[in-house]
């Protein structure tokens, strides 16, 4: 029997070229995208996420957490006064002395993977994707994408389920810029997606992700086709 996937899809580069390689993998079928709203401080993103599984043409749920992160002062979240910061993770963990960044949602990840693996359960897929990747762990910046959090989760996914679940992270020991190479290998339609923290017409190019965004798209010499307009 084919096995059904179940993707968590931001709309950002990491989780579309996840979704590439799984439909490519399972077959558009038995793959789900699943979309979470978190109270993030734009829907540029959820609105990337639609075009990207309507792209692909798989099913797509969506969740709204938002209510969980009320009392959250992330600079991500809509209702923070904190302004996002600008320039690299490096110089940002720099200032927080070797903290977290404050785009760090708290235990997101950890929330949005447990709520996959019931939504997974429920529709009969035996995996659940997750893009985490280097740049992100690494320097501890966000600590709930880090290969040893990877490893926890998927113990508790299998242990939680068991057994008739698992958790993949394929890109967990990638660049970025390998995710790009990987994701243009495959065609995936990078100008439907979206990164930047901001909600602006076009991206800021000023924020963390947009710099990490730029610097891969340049790592394998071509121009960023979201940026074409």
């Amino acid at each position: 029997m084919q096995e059904k996937a179940l993707v968590l899809c931001s709309g950002g580069v990491d989780s579309t070229t996840l979704l590439a390689g799984a439909v490519a993998r399972f077959g558009a079928e038995n793959v789900y995208a699943l979309s979470i709203s978190y109270g993030q401080r734009h829907i540029r993103e959820i609105e990337a996420a639609r075009a990207v599984a309507a792209h692909y043409g798989v099913e797509q749920r969506f969740l709204d957490l938002e209510a969980i992160f009320a009392d959250s002062a992330c600079s991500l979240l809509a209702h923070s006064d904190e302004a996002v910061p600008t320039g690299a993770y490096g110089e940002q963990q720099e200032a927080a002395e070797g903290g977290v960044v404050s785009t760090y949602v708290p235990f997101r990840n950890g929330l949005f993977l447990s709520s996959a693996a019931s939504m997974a359960l429920s529709l009969g897929c035996s995996v659940v994707l997750y893009g985490a990747h280097h740049d992100d762990w690494a320097g501890a910046a966000y600590p709930d994408c880090s290969p040893a959090f990877v490893e926890a989760m998927a113990a508790a996914i299998a242990e939680g389920t068991g057994g008739e679940l698992r958790l993949e992270a394929p890109f967990v020991t990638w660049s970025k810029a390998d995710i790009v190479a990987e994701g243009l290998t495959l065609g995936v339609p990078y100008e439907l997606t979206w990164s930047c923290y901001e909600g602006g017409a076009a991206p800021c190019g000023a924020c963390a992700t947009c710099i990490d965004r730029a610097a891969a798209f340049a790592a394998n010499h071509v121009e960023d086709p979201a940026l074409k307009g």
